[in-house]
């Protein structure tokens, strides 16, 4: 099974013509199935507004929450233990109606570029893992030690066991604070895909105004293609594969989204009505 969605559903404007305000949650789960939210990363919200989601949206429809940047380890939040226990208290009651609902599609930890494969921070997987026993989980590593050959393979084996899935990530090389692009299978349930664009300047790009240009990139149709190719070598070893676009510095990942679909040649069922003025790319 293939799902597709996109970062965040406010921005996404080009999927309905001529819409005057941003998208709302309910507007864009006419056209996707999931989306990934990231409001979790800086700060949890409150119970009340996450079961609010939940209103908006078809039964079928699954959510892909970034854990909170203290539990990766981003810098200004180091928490003792006692505190980080705290604060995943916190988290989890608010994901609960995700999981009641049966909407939580997993928790992407994405760990950030200088936490590298040493013994502490594998000793701290093994911590977040207990700390957040019971939950899907995916980790996304941004440090290139833990694609080198030996260790890629033991982090493989590491996360079969603890039936984590590790996330696929396509993006620029830059050395050592990037990954490359190696889709495994290592959670039988989930494999994600999240396509953040090659534009290497953009990436690199420092100062106030980076996250405009981090992500600008339109996938040709020749590099959607040969991600459908990947995607089907890899098809019968897993239930759901979800490709997550975040290509939108430029407004480009709902249109590839989309192009991946017909490609795909696949349909989504149980969606919100579309709107009239609905923009049909096809």
């Amino acid at each position: 099974m293939y799902t597709i969605g996109l970062t965040s559903w406010s921005e996404h404007r080009s999927l309905i013509k001529n819409i005057d305000h941003p998208l709302t949650l309910q507007e864009y789960s006419a056209f996707f199935p999931t989306v990934e939210l990231d409001t979790f990363f800086y700060g949890i919200p409150r119970v009340t507004s996450v079961a609010a989601w939940l209103t908006k949206v078809p039964s079928d429809f699954k959510f892909v929450i970034k854990a909170n940047r203290s539990f990766t380890l981003h810098p200004g939040e180091e928490l003792t233990k006692d505190e980080l226990s705290k604060k995943i208290n916190v988290f989890k009651e608010a994901i609960s109606p995700l999981i009641e609902q049966n909407a939580l599609k997993t928790i992407l930890c994405q760990f950030p570029p200088y936490f590298d494969a040493t013994a502490k921070n594998i000793a701290y997987l093994k911590y977040l893992i207990k700390e957040l026993t019971g939950l899907p989980l995916s980790f996304e590593f941004r440090n290139r030690s833990w694609f080198n050959s030996q260790i890629f393979n033991s982090l493989i084996a590491f996360c079969t066991q603890n039936k984590i899935t590790l996330v696929a990530v396509d993006e620029p090389s830059i050395g050592q604070l990037s990954i490359p692009f190696k889709p495994v299978i290592t959670n039988k349930q989930l494999l994600l895909i999240r396509l953040h664009g090659r534009n290497k300047a953009g990436w690199q790009r420092t100062g106030p105004d980076w996250r405009k240009y981090r992500t600008l990139y339109d996938y040709s149709d020749e590099e959607l293609n040969r991600l459908k190719d990947t995607l089907f070598s890899l098809q019968n070893s897993v239930r759901e594969i979800c490709i997550i676009f975040n290509n939108n510095s430029g407004g480009h990942a709902a249109q590839n989204a989309l192009s991946l679909k017909k490609m795909l040649n696949v349909q989504f069922h149980n969606l919100n009505k579309k709107p009239p003025e609905q923009l049909d790319f096809f």
